[in-house]
């Protein structure tokens, strides 16, 4: 039986896969008819360039990917597909794209009130899968691809071949595939972010909001109600970072994202609340061993598909 559970989930990979390639046959990142589904194609190698990442699924159907959180490496290919439960600072890539190997994949947005009210449910309904438990979310996570994730995607994106059927079904179909993470492998990860007890979760949402301003660690841990000392060890257990360590990595690397989008070294620096362009020259260089200039020479084409 789990053999046949592995060669239908395979088929179904191909399918979708099939279904990519008609619509994005060459190189590029596509918004589809639901606003949270974009396809993307990769066919030269992308170095690990700075990002912010977003509530998200990635799911590679050719090729690999790579997202670099303090250090740590994590590739992920057609074998697992990723999950990031809150916004994050990373590094992140396609180092071995190529036109033979292209990197051929979908990236949802996880909307965060449905996701909510899914944690939720599934936390106080009677019968649920498993209880959650009082770890905080993890910041980065690598699932594998059950027959409920595939299937789930699957009956997403085949509804793009017909506009009306998308805009009818796919919000239940969105619904659908975000039920399937929240039961898959990366179930407690996803549900620790979004269900209750979701206090590190929320406090980057609210830093993500208030990177132009001085935000202290004492304003973090006062927006969920915790000690300074609790607050910083749980935000370090979610995260691998410290909680000022978060911060500059979130500014520099929206700053360096606002760079490569063609702002000037001053816009992007007071964007994201430096005061001191010496200062910012400084940090950026330090984090990325580029000055901030260098940087804009140099990062405009890999910036627009990590």
């Amino acid at each position: 039986m789990r053999d046949l559970l592995c060669q239908l989930a395979s088929m179904t990979k191909d399918q979708i896969k099939q279904l990519i390639d008609r619509y994005l046959p060459g190189a590029g990142l596509v918004d589809t008819a639901l606003k949270s589904v974009q396809l993307f194609r990769v066919t030269e190698p992308v170095p690990c360039v700075p990002a912010v990442y977003e509530p998200t699924v990635v799911a590679i159907l050719g090729g690999s990917k790579e997202a670099i959180l303090d250090g740590e490496h994590h590739v992920y290919d057609s074998n697992r597909y990723m999950v990031c439960p809150m916004t994050l600072p990373v590094e992140a890539g396609s180092p071995q794209a190529s036109p033979e190997t292209p990197l051929v994949g979908v990236m949802i947005a996880l909307d965060p009130r449905i996701m909510r009210e899914l944690a939720i449910e599934m936390e106080t309904t009677s019968g649920a899968l498993h209880k959650s438990d009082a770890s905080p979310p993890q910041a980065l996570t690598l699932a594998d691809w059950d027959t409920d994730f595939t299937q789930a995607l699957y009956r997403l994106v085949e509804l793009l071949d017909n506009p009306v059927d998308t805009a009818i079904l796919g919000p239940g179909r969105l619904r659908e595939l975000y039920y399937a993470v929240l039961k898959g492998e990366a179930s407690t990860a996803a549900r620790r972010a979004f269900g209750v007890g979701n206090e590190i979760a929320r406090t980057i949402d609210y830093l993500s909001t208030h990177l132009n301003e001085q935000v202290t660690i004492e304003d973090m841990a006062d927006h969920v109600g915790m000690s300074r000392a609790v607050f910083h060890r749980r935000f370090k257990q979610a995260t691998t970072i410290s909680p000022l360590q978060f911060i500059k990595s979130m500014r520099l690397n929206n700053a360096a994202m606002k760079i490569a989008e063609g702002k000037t070294v001053s816009e992007a620096a007071w964007a994201v609340g430096y005061q001191s362009a010496s200062q910012f020259s400084r940090e950026f260089k330090r984090m990325y061993g580029q000055s901030p200039r260098e940087w804009s020479h140099s990062a405009q084409a890999s910036a627009r598909l990590i």
